[in-house]
């Protein structure tokens, strides 16, 4: 049975410094050159967040050109630890490059679902569309929303009438296999990255659905 869901939103995120990390670099920080739907559904959970919702991020229009930056930082080597009070941030530091993105700013498009046995019987799509919108144009966050890595802020916002993606002359170009998110299977089970094809369609990632890219990646964890 299909899942009811919400109106489609639209929300303009932009910033001048973003990260959206390839997994596969680990020992250097390399940015894809577009938001991620894991970083842009990051953005929309900044805004409203809530167990009885899930967000799919349906497109990605990429309205500024894109443009590379590198620069070297000082980051930790390891996380912390809970329970574990002496852990020497100093001793533990390491230089690592970053190449990232520069000037960014991007249109999302998205919609959110109940989640089954999360929502109560007082929940419904229009509370939470209702919920969404205010919070949106208040400027209300549960946390400061980014652009891909905590500290390159976003600016977040309802896109004006009239944008345009910026590489709208180019029909397709491939960007090759993205990151999608995270599959948390049962407890007790693996948790596994999620891949698809990515494709820039005149300015716009089009994002497929859940479903579709568990199944391209091997099922149900």
């Amino acid at each position: 049975m299909k899942t009811a869901a919400s109106k489609r939103f639209r929300v303009r995120a932009r910033g001048p410094v973003a990260c959206f990390t390839r997994p596969e670099m680990k020992a250097e920080r390399v940015s894809y050159e577009v938001m991620t739907p894991s970083a842009a559904r990051g953005v929309l959970e900044a805004i409203l967040w809530k167990p009885a919702i899930r967000w799919q991020v349906h497109e990605i229009a990429v309205i500024a050109p894109v443009r590379w930056m590198s620069f070297r930082r000082n980051e930790v080597n390891s996380r912390a630890t809970v329970g574990k009070f002496d852990y020497a941030a100093d001793e533990d530091r390491a230089q690592r490059n970053t190449v990232a993105l520069r000037d960014v700013d991007y249109v999302i498009t998205a919609s959110f679902s109940l989640v089954s046995g999360k929502a109560g019987a007082e929940d419904n799509l229009r509370k939470f569309e209702e919920m969404f919108e205010r919070r949106l144009e208040k400027g209300q966050y549960f946390h400061a929303p980014y652009l891909g890595c905590r500290e390159f802020a976003a600016r977040v916002e309802v896109p004006p009438d009239g944008l345009t993606p910026s590489d709208v002359a180019v029909e397709r170009r491939p960007l090759g296999l993205m990151f999608y998110d995270f599959a948390f299977g049962d407890s007790g089970s693996a948790t596994r990255p999620l891949f698809f094809d990515a494709y820039l369609d005149r300015g716009v990632l089009q994002v497929p659905p859940w479903a579709q890219v568990l199944e391209r990646n091997g099922g149900t964890p």
